[in-house]
């Protein structure tokens, strides 16, 4: 099949599909007779990059595979279509995401170790039920405690052809601007070299209207973090 109808074909597909498609995702589409050769349709796929390259679209490939998207330099004009503001995570639930990321698979009493504070469950549920993180193993020690690590759900969302896409602790030395976006506390990630904040966020999704409270004074074993006032928009 000629590049130029292939690739109609494709846009087709993934405009109604919705979500990312693997190739052979898109092969599947086609009967015996039609079925183009992979190459083809990597043609085609590359055809129709070039053919975004000026546009407010893109064609992108992420963990499930090749998907059609608006290109995030539109995103402060489109996000206006919906009045429903997104999400607010705490910034606790970001830094154990952040360690699950970069140092997977790894279990909640280590992320605990490095955050020097305990995980709480709504944190690792709200993680486990937007399909971010899963459990891949367990640990060969007493308890088998289990050990995370992301998912394609994950690279999806973030738009990461694969974890290799993270930026790499060297490119993260000065994270101070990164702090200011995104709220995020990682400074006692081994390899960052920056001065800890001393201060902890809430372990609860953070709606608009959602409240917390904390006993900070408490003695003992480490508790769960108190609800930090600024928390991080994802988008």
């Amino acid at each position: 099949m000629e590049v130029k109808p292939l690739k109609l074909i494709v846009e087709s597909i993934l405009l109604a599909a919705g979500r990312p498609l693997t190739l052979d995702q898109l092969l599947a589409m086609f009967d015996d007779k039609e079925k183009p050769e992979r190459a083809d349709l990597r043609e085609a796929i590359k055809a129709l990059q070039d053919d975004y390259a000026e546009r407010g679209i893109d064609l992108v490939q992420v963990g499930g595979g090749y998907r059609i998207q608006v290109r995030e330099s539109m995103q402060p004009w489109v996000s206006r279509l919906w009045e429903e503001k997104p999400a607010r995570y705490s910034r606790a639930l970001l830094e154990t995401l952040s360690l699950i990321a970069y140092r997977q698979p790894i279990t909640r009493g280590e992320i605990e170790s490095v955050r020097g504070v305990a995980v709480s469950t709504s944190i690792m549920k709200t993680l486990l039920e937007r399909e971010w993180v899963h459990v891949v193993g367990h640990r060969d020690v007493p308890g088998r405690p289990a050990m995370y690590g992301t998912t394609k759900q994950f690279l999806n969302y973030f738009g990461l052809k694969n974890i290799d896409g993270l930026p790499s602790l060297a490119e993260l030395r000065d994270l101070n601007a990164i702090g200011e976006e995104l709220q995020l506390d990682l400074a006692e990630i081994p390899g960052l070299g920056m001065e800890s904040a001393n201060d902890e966020a809430g372990d609860e999704l953070q709606e608009e209207t959602a409240d917390a409270d904390s006993d900070a004074d408490s003695p003992g074993p480490p508790q769960d973090a108190a609800a930090d006032e600024t928390s991080a928009t994802l988008h």
